[in-house]
Formats: C-alpha cells, sequence, structure tokens
C-alpha cells in the first residue's frame, strides 16, 4: 500500500495505473469507468485493500441485477478480522484504537491489543451461551467502547447485530427487536444524556419480557444496581477472560453474502423495516467510501496518527460509520452524550471542547448540529485548540450555503483557511454514500462534490430520463454491494421491491430530489415524496429552509404542501423563532422577503404558522412526511411513531392543528 501524504483516492488512481495500465483524464472520467465496468471496479477495491479469503471466488459481480446481485461467490470473510489485522501494525504507532468520553467527564482510551482481547473474550462467553452464526443479538447501548467491543465479537462469531440506542421509546426498540427474534440481549442499566442520570433497568425487564427468544441478558452493570439484571455473565464478566483460549481466538471464516447486522428505518410509519446488510457487502462499500473520506495516518503527525469522530447515537446509521474507521486502522473518537449540553444549560461548544482535548483530525456531525451552531452564535477560537481538524463531515439533511460559509469563516479565523467539508448523502438502506467528496475537487458551499465511485446515480425527471442540472429523482441504476440482501421476515421480498422498486423495476429510487450539476456536483433537496410544487414549478424543501433559516430570528422550520382533492393547494410554513420574537407582521414581512429574494414569489407560503417545535426524528430529520400526511387527513395513529421521534411532546399540538384545518373544527 503506498505511504505518501497523497489524498486516498489519488493514490488509488496511482495504484490503477501501475497495476492495471488504467489512466483517467479527470474524476469523471474515473467514476464513468467505475459504474460501467463493476467487474474491474469491484475487484480493484478488494485487491488495493489486500482482502483476504482463504477460498477463491469465481468473479466480483456473478449476477448484475437489483435486486438479486450476487457478489464475489464463493469467497469468504469477516468484518472483524479486517478491522482486527491492524493491531500490530498500530500499536507499533502508539495509536489507540478508541478514545472516548462521556457527559461526567470520564475519559477512556483503548489501544489495539486490548480491543483484540475482549472481542475474544466477549465472543467465547457469546459461544458458550450458544450463540452461532446467523443468531441474532440485540443492543441496547450507548455510543461506548462497549458498543464496539460486542459488536465486532458479534460479527467475529457470524452473528447478526442489531442495536437501539437508549434514547429511543420503549415500544420502538420493541417494535424492532421483536421481529428478528434474538438470542442474547446485551443492555446498558444507566444512561446519562443531557445533565440527566436515566434509569433503564425498567425498561430492560420490559424487552426480556417482549422477547421470548432470549436465552440470556448480559447487562453493563453500574455501582447503582440494586437487581441483578444479566442472565448471564455481566458486560464486565464476559470481557475479563485472558489465557490460551482468547489469545487462539480468531474470528470466523463466513461467505461473503453472510448477514453482518439488522439495520432499521426510520418507522415513522408502520413497523420499521428490518434491513440485512452483509458481512462482505458492507466491507466492500466502507473501502469505496473510503477513497472520499480520506482518513489515514498519513495526514497527520506519527504520534497521535489520524483521530475521526463523527457525533452519533447508536440508533443512527452514523454510528455503523463511525466504526468502519477501524477498518483502516484508524482511531476512532467517541462522545456518549448530548452535544448540546442540558435543558437549562445550552452549549454548542460540547463537542468543539471534546475534539481540542483530543486532538481530532476528522470532525463530524449532522447538518442540523453546524447550523445550531451558528444560530448560537458559537466562536469556534473560544473552544479550544481545534488546529488539527483538517476536514468537516456532514450529513442527515442537506447543509445550507450560509452555514458552510459560516464554519469555513470560523476555522479561517483559527488559522485553517482550507478546511475541507465533506458534505454526503446517502442512507441506512444500503450504510453507505450516493453523493459525497473528494479532496481534489473544488467546493461548493451547500454541494457534494461528486458521485460516489461504483455508485451509478443519477437524476431522472418525471418520463424516467436522466438529466443534468434539473431537479429529478435520485436513482441508482446499478448494483452495489452494500445494497440490502433483504428484509428480515419479508419472505416473499415484497416489501424490500416495494421500498425502492414500486416506481422504477430493476433501477433503486431512493426517494430524493436530486440536482447533478455539469461539473459533477450534487444538490439534495429533500425527500421527493415532500417536494414543494407550486404551479408546475418544483422546489425541494431545502431550499426554502435555507431562505427562511436565514433569518436571525427564525430557529426551524417546517414546510408542508398540501394538495387536497377536489380543494384548492395548500403551503403551510411552521416556524419557530427565538423566545423573544412574536410572529408578528414584520417577521411575517421578513419570511416572505427572504422566499421571495432568494427563490421565487410562486413559493410564498399560504400562511405562516408560530410552532412550539418542529418535528424531527431522532437522527435529527425534519418530519415533513408524516406532517404532510397528517395535514391531508390521513389518521394520527397511522402515520406518526412518537417513539422515534426527539421532540414527541409537540405532536399533539400538530394533531390539533391538522385536525382544525381538515375537518374546519
Amino acid at each position: 500500500m503506498p505511504t505518501s501524504p497523497l489524498p486516498q483516492i489519488r493514490r488509488y488512481q496511482d495504484w490503477l495505473k501501475l497495476r492495471h495500465g488504467l489512466t483517467f483524464e479527470n474524476y469523471e472520467a474515473l467514476w464513468r469507468w467505475s459504474i460501467t465496468d463493476l467487474e474491474a471496479f469491484w475487484r480493484s477495491i478488494w485487491e488495493y485493500e489486500d482482502i483476504e479469503s482463504p477460498t477463491p471466488f469465481e468473479c466480483a459481480l456473478g449476477v448484475d441485477r437489483m435486486p438479486g446481485a450476487v457478489w464475489f461467490k464463493g469467497a469468504k470473510v469477516n468484518y472483524a478480522r479486517q478491522v482486527l489485522r491492524h493491531v500490530d501494525a498500530a500499536e507499533a504507532r502508539g495509536s489507540p484504537a478508541i478514545v472516548s468520553e462521556n457527559e461526567l467527564g470520564e475519559i477512556r482510551e483503548m489501544g489495539w491489543r486490548e480491543l483484540k482481547r475482549q472481542v475474544a473474550s466477549f465472543a467465547l462467553a457469546l459461544r458458550e451461551l450458544g450463540v452461532e452464526p446467523g443468531d441474532r443479538v440485540a443492543a441496547y447501548l450507548t455510543n461506548c467502547p462497549e458498543a464496539v467491543v460486542a459488536f465486532l465479537a458479534c460479527s467475529s462469531l457470524g452473528a447478526v447485530w442489531s442495536v437501539c440506542a437508549p434514547d429511543m421509546g420503549t415500544q420502538a426498540v420493541t417494535d424492532r427487536f421483536v421481529q428478528i427474534k434474538p438470542k442474547v440481549l446485551i443492555a446498558v442499566e444507566h444512561v446519562v444524556y443531557a445533565g440527566k442520570r436515566l434509569d433503564r433497568r425498567e425498561v430492560i425487564a420490559q424487552l426480556q419480557n417482549a422477547l421470548p427468544s432470549l436465552r440470556a441478558t448480559i447487562a453493563l452493570e453500574s455501582a447503582q444496581a440494586a437487581q441483578k439484571i444479566s442472565t448471564g455473565p455481566t458486560f464486565g464478566e464476559a470481557t475479563s477472560r485472558e489465557g490460551a483460549a482468547v489469545a487462539a481466538f480468531e474470528p470466523e471464516w463466513l461467505p461473503f453474502d453472510h448477514p453482518l447486522w439488522v439495520v432499521y428505518s426510520s418507522g415513522t410509519t408502520g413497523l420499521p423495516k428490518p434491513i440485512v446488510q452483509g458481512q462482505g457487502g458492507v466491507l466492500l462499500t466502507a473501502m469505496a467510501s473510503g477513497k472520499h473520506g480520506d482518513l489515514g495516518a498519513s495526514y497527520s503527525d506519527s504520534h497521535l496518527g489520524e483521530r475521526y469522530h463523527w457525533y452519533s447515537s447508536t440508533g443512527w446509521i452514523m454510528w455503523n460509520a463511525q466504526i468502519g474507521g477501524l477498518l483502516g486502522g484508524t482511531t476512532i473518537c467517541i462522545y456518549d452524550g448530548s452535544p448540546s449540553g442540558s435543558k437549562d444549560n445550552p452549549d454548542w461548544s460540547v463537542l468543539w471542547r471534546f475534539a481540542a482535548r483530543h486532538r481530532v483530525s476528522f470532525f463530524g456531525a449532522g447538518a442540523a448540529f453546524y447550523a445550531n451552531c451558528k444560530k448560537a452564535g458559537l466562536e469556534l477560537s473560544a473552544c479550544g485548540d481545534l488546529s488539527r481538524i483538517r476536514a468537516l463531515g456532514t450529513t442527515g439533511s442537506p447543509l445550507a450555503e450560509d452555514v458552510q460559509r459560516w464554519g469555513s469563516d470560523q476555522f479561517a479565523l483559527i488559522g485553517t483557511p482550507d478546511i475541507w467539508w465533506y458534505n454526503i448523502s446517502g442512507g441506512t438502506d444500503l450504510c453507505g454514500t450516493f453523493c459525497t467528496g473528494n479532496r481534489e475537487l473544488p467546493q461548493i458551499p451547500g454541494q457534494m462534490q461528486c458521485r460516489q465511485l461504483g455508485s451509478a446515480v443519477e437524476a431522472w425527471n418525471e418520463a424516467g430520463q436522466s438529466v443534468i442540472d434539473e431537479v429529478g429523482e435520485l436513482v441508482c441504476t446499478r448494483p452495489i454491494p452494500g445494497m440490502p440482501l433483504y428484509f428480515w421476515g419479508d419472505h416473499d421480498n415484497q416489501r424490500y421491491l416495494s421500498s425502492y422498486f414500486d416506481l422504477y423495476p430493476g433501477v433503486w429510487r431512493h426517494g430524493d430530489w436530486i440536482k447533478i450539476t455539469p461539473d459533477g456536483g450534487c444538490i439534495i433537496y429533500g425527500r421527493s415524496d415532500a417536494t414543494v410544487n407550486r404551479f408546475g414549478l418544483r422546489m425541494g424543501t431545502s431550499e426554502i429552509y435555507s431562505a427562511v433559516e436565514s433569518l436571525p430570528e427564525v430557529m426551524d422550520s417546517l414546510v408542508l404542501d398540501l394538495e387536497y382533492l377536489g380543494r384548492p393547494s395548500r403551503l403551510l410554513l411552521f416556524v419557530s423563532l427565538r423566545e423573544e420574537r412574536p410572529l408578528d407582521e414584520d417577521v411575517k414581512g421578513r419570511i416572505h422577503q427572504a422566499i421571495r429574494s432568494r427563490l421565487s414569489p410562486r413559493f410564498l407560503p399560504d400562511e405562516i404558522i408560530l410552532a412550539p417545535a418542529i418535528p424531527r426524528t431522532l437522527s435529527g430529520k425534519k418530519q415533513e412526511v408524516p406532517m404532510k400526511k397528517l395535514f391531508l387527513g390521513h389518521p394520527a395513529e397511522k402515520v406518526i411513531n412518537r417513539e422515534t421521534m426527539a421532540n414527541s411532546h409537540c405532536v399533539d399540538w400538530y394533531i390539533e392543528q391538522a385536525r382544525a384545518r381538515v375537518h374546519g373544527e
């Protein structure tokens, strides 16, 4: 593997030229090759990353179709094995595997050898409980080192991992885990979040009662434990083994398409979809994404190495992506707690100070986090030494242009005028990205720099034609190894087909509006089924939000385009304002002017409504689609799942507003 300080994607291109005689005029040409010759591209990722298999594979892509593609038939892999192969080299560099901190200020570092020992110890404990390849292990854990250890132990045995965050409601967790019938539950007894200590023992008891498939519960116990939750070993006991058996343990070789984990759709309507992704598919997709994310120790001083942080809870797919940093031998820096302090003492500097303390070099978070930092008037120069940060990652929702400019200006003030924004968009569904970054390409605020290698992403108009510089449906026309194998329990594959292939058979429809610019950049405009269509002109909601939320008095907003059958359409704009500002005619006028000047008078709302809060999911996404359905007259219990919301306290207000408009009450 090359070790020069060139960007990862440039190293890969140099390798392609040296090994296969392939040269490309520019990134667009490289991307075209990667989606045209899938066999050669994905085989090159396998070779470049030196992925091992004790058995040969026939070809990279044996069956080229969606769904049902067959990848690397005959190969055997293991995600945990790929992580642990870095132990000796990372220890020689002196780089830890995990750096963690929680709200209590407890800081821990775990070395690579200790990670390997704990993974082996925990895997042996699971094996003694009867866990075999294909068995499901459910975890109810926060973003802590124990979650990483438990996941890698499951992967090493071929058990199927599934995790839910303790900030989710009990019913939401039950709805997920009951579908997969786990054999073992791993759970945390107490959680500290936003300054509050939360006892989760009653929730664990409810989960135990709701999951008759359980053979054992392994509890991450606390000093306050008054009752024994574990029905098997405690977490501490399961990871305390040493000796010959632990030293000799090796992860199992598994078929390429062996299930790795079950992740879930947002669950905003109906039962969440249990999405099964494979060991090899996730591994290969992560390796391809790594070329774009540009993680690597060569960009940092040899003493500290690369330190990768992407703020997430275990309930968001970015937790899975964060762990992916270990695949390349990178140190991951994880924070367990609220990114904004407590309700009584809000503080958006928490993560920045964490990054300064631990010398983070790659800092990632949801786009809403950066917007809130800007709104709060945060000055990064007061947050400690952030000079090692060279990249800022964003996802979860479109990043507004003014927010990106604010961040760039802040970093210029602390001596990093060329900070790189790694803006990405993908999703839980494929645990990867469709639109991404490339450190060698120009940066345009509000855009993603390019389409992901190996992802045949296009924007399609209403006629199903590929368009450039026009807003269209985001589709993917060729298979990707990380796409779901299936949905758990979806025996006839109907839920899978209806989720992605209902509109265009054989072509993945992602459910986002996208514009691909002539130079290959990508702009996401929000969910395609929440798009505003006024007088034949379509507009993604993100553009309206960008205009409205640029006003200092507007904290948050939600727009709903309601097309009633037999009635005039209505465009409603809900706004949450700073406490000191009423929604008077002056504010309404400023909102109208912002939309008029930045977008078009066509998108002026029919009504502006002061809201107590804007409903968001646990991962920070605005709940546009459920609210739109609610205001079109759908029953609240059919379209809203309070358990998946970050601020369910505002639901009843919206229900009353919808009832008044739909029924005239």
